[in-house]
């Protein structure tokens, strides 16, 4: 079973942004982890980051017909991006919204997500285990 996990604009530079937000642990980092976790759950990941919106709309919509699901943390994009929630609404793919921090807690902008709607759940604030959390939903979900 193929997973595609989504990163979005800045996640590339974990670790030197806003460590006292999102901790010191690297982008390559995350994506050991995300590989780690694929490996125990019997999954295939393909994982996807780009800093450029018209990038993730092309990801989620060539994820049509080959993979099972979709991991995502639009990032700042999860604040204003309605072309990702339709490229995510037209492939109908089950999908999990991720977010290192807790959005809910932060600056008032950050609170609306209109990736949500599109997707089963949304985790927030729990670091790179809400990855984990995810996929375990998405397996669930698929199974």
């Amino acid at each position: 079973m193929r997973i595609l996990v989504i990163n979005g604009p800045n996640l590339n530079l974990l670790g030197l942004r806003e460590p006292q937000i999102y901790g010191e642990q690297s982008y390559q980092d995350l994506l050991s982890y995300l590989h780690s976790c694929g490996e125990d759950l019997g999954i295939e990941l393909q994982v996807f980051q780009s800093n450029h919106e018209g990038a993730i709309v092309d990801a989620i919509q060539e994820a049509y017909g080959k993979a099972a699901g979709i991991v995502i943390n639009p990032a700042a994009y999860t604040h204003t991006s309605i072309a990702i929630l339709d490229a995510l609404k037209a492939v109908a793919l089950p999908t999990v919204e991720v977010h290192l921090s807790n959005i809910h807690e932060r600056e008032s902008f950050r609170r609306h997500s209109y990736i949500s709607s599109a997707c089963l759940a949304s985790i927030c604030g729990k670091g790179f285990s809400g990855y984990r959390e995810a996929l375990l939903l998405l397996l669930e979900q698929i199974k």
